[in-house]
């Protein structure tokens, strides 16, 4: 996201907890941060955060964004993180006069590097209308949702579609196989059919190849899931098939899959089925290409 922001003109600082990770940022043209307090001193800051607690922590906690004497104008976090956390730090923020965008990116690396991200926006429409531009940078654009934490919701909808489509795409491949299909064969038709996806394309490699490498780790699909199927619970919206995949990511988990990328779903899927899967190590494309 950063290395956009810079291609496109923009002046960027950056700060992270471990400073080495900064580095590739700062060559490419960034200004580095001493601290969080430096990038209040900025109109716009965006945060990318692991879990509630670190976005708490980051911009209310001590030693955080606004725990100096300077606050920007706007604050869009990228993170995907519960309504809660997201309420509370929205209203400690707008004491100081700060407005939050909640704004959790749709993408993973990759997808980000294409020019292919997306993002769900909610906030105050005025500060929506300061960040726009610079979010539209990042990506293939943006979509305003509406006021306070909807595009949190919006977030967790989308993810747990996420497990449920790469779930699907799990079993039909396993499928096809055993009738004697190869894997590159069978998803390319798919990629060519109307059944065919952004999604289905960037995933097809580590489908083909059995590349689990993270990208989006199981144990962090688990976290959405759990988000997700609770706002659902609150809202008494029954959801049987992301149930059901559920447990499926946790039996994942449990087999020692949490730290790989939840595409081993298609590992499990074939042990469930006595298959046993070896690479096609194919050259076949993700269907990205770059913006």
């Amino acid at each position: 996201m950063v290395r956009r922001l810079l291609a496109g003109g923009c002046a960027v600082t950056v700060y992270n907890r471990t400073a080495s990770r900064a580095a590739p940022l700062v060559e490419k043209g960034a200004k580095l941060a001493g601290s969080l307090q430096d990038l209040a001193e900025s109109e716009i800051v965006f945060t990318t955060l692991g879990t509630p607690e670190d976005l708490i922590s980051a911009l209310t906690g001590p030693g955080g964004l606004m725990s100096g004497s300077a606050a920007p104008k706007v604050v869009v976090d990228c993170s995907t993180v519960s309504v809660e956390a997201s309420a509370l730090v929205r209203e400690k923020l707008a004491e100081r006069g700060t407005a939050l965008l909640a704004a959790p990116v749709m993408g993973n690396p990759s997808v980000v590097r294409a020019g292919k991200m997306t993002a769900a926006v909610s906030g105050p429409r005025d500060a929506f209308d300061i960040a726009e531009p610079y979010l539209n940078v990042l990506g293939r654009g943006v979509t305003y949702v509406g006021e306070g934490e909807v595009a949190r919701l919006v977030k967790l909808c989308h993810n747990l579609f996420l497990g449920v489509v790469a779930q699907s795409m799990a079993e039909v491949t396993v499928l096809a196989e055993r009738g004697g299909i190869s894997r590159q064969a069978f998803l390319d038709c798919l990629n060519k059919s109307v059944m065919g996806s952004l999604f289905t394309g960037y995933k097809t490699p580590a489908y083909v190849n059995l590349d689990f490498e993270p990208t989006f780790t199981a144990t962090l699909l688990r976290k959405d899931f759990d988000l997700g199927l609770a706002a659902a619970r609150e809202r008494e919206v029954p959801m049987p098939v992301a149930s059901a995949v559920y447990q499926l990511v946790q039996s994942l988990i449990g087999r020692g899959y949490g730290d790989r990328d939840f595409a081993a779903l298609l590992q499990q899927q074939a042990e469930a089925s006595g298959l046993t899967l070896e690479s096609e190590h194919a050259d076949v494309s993700d269907g990205l290409g770059a913006d």
